[in-house]
């Protein structure tokens, strides 16, 4: 299907949904989706949650496509590091992080701010394909997934970005930053921030693919095979000063034996993907 069909199946999708609540997180999937959502109803509301999880680079982009276009926008702060679940960082970590974003949005739409609005997600088709308890929480909280129900994938969307000239068409893919935690370390502010900061050294040097991951007390960096051969000394010698300034503890920080692969930090008993129900709507 082209871009345009596309984009024109969204647009009808939003004018029959009636009011929404979009999440939107800073990535490419929910930024597309509050764009369009915006063109059908300006009144509509993006919601995003500001915690230490999410990249500050994600929030000032929201911020910076709210003012641009608009935007009605919502900042919440979930609660998510107050739950021992979540900072114990198990397999199903994000379906608690999940929950409570939904809550928090929920309570938005309990308050009055977006009263009687769905809350609609940027998940999208490949998204199904993958181990995503996220999509549990989602359920259970009647979000709906506009790409999902369309059969849009990531390549489309990214397409329909293109189409509507949008900058942040090509950004790659940036999960949580608690995502860059294996399995069992556990999630604190200080990690997250080390992450963060460890992986501006490397964006900074004209790499935009990077994952500090940390296991236990050492970190490991993470870019394309391309780009291994460009991390040398002096880079991670940098890398290490801006990740222990944030986080000491850290006892070592190297170059991964093995090239950039998404979700290597997820370690689980099994990674069968989350069924989803499609088109449950609030009633």
């Amino acid at each position: 299907m082209s871009a345009t069909a596309d984009l024109t199946a969204l647009e009808s999708w939003f004018a029959a949904a009636g009011p929404v609540a979009v999440a939107c997180s800073g990535g490419v999937d929910s930024l597309l989706l509050a764009t369009v959502a915006h063109r059908v109803e300006p009144t509509t509301r993006i919601v995003h949650t500001v915690t230490a999880a999410v990249p500050a680079d994600a929030t000032a982009r929201v911020r910076a496509r709210a003012g641009e276009a608009g935007w009605r926008l919502e900042l919440v702060r979930s609660s998510e590091f107050d739950d021992e679940r979540y900072l114990s960082n198990p397999t199903d970590r994000c379906y608690h992080c999940k929950t409570h974003l939904y809550d928090a949005i929920d309570g938005l739409v309990a308050a009055g701010a977006v009263r009687g609005a769905t809350v609609v997600s940027g998940a999208n088709l490949d998204d199904l394909g993958e181990y995503r308890p996220g999509l549990v929480a989602a359920e259970e909280h009647d979000v709906r997934h506009p790409y999902v129900e369309l059969g849009i994938t990531k390549a489309r969307l990214r397409a329909v970005a293109r189409l509507l000239g949008s900058d942040d068409a090509e950004l790659p893919a940036s999960p949580c930053l608690a995502s860059r935690l294996y399995t069992g370390t556990r999630v604190t502010e200080e990690r997250l921030r080390a992450v963060e900061a460890g992986e501006a050294v490397i964006r900074s040097a004209g790499m935009p693919v990077v994952r500090c991951r940390i296991r236990g007390d050492e970190a490991l960096v993470e870019v394309p095979s391309d780009d291994r051969h460009r991390i040398d000394d002096e880079l991670l010698a940098a890398v290490a000063e801006a990740m222990r300034a944030a986080e000491p503890t850290l006892r070592s920080i190297t170059l991964d034996d093995a090239a950039y692969r998404p979700g290597r930090a997820f370690v689980g008993a099994t990674t069968a993907p989350i069924p989803v129900t499609l088109g449950r709507s609030r009633g």
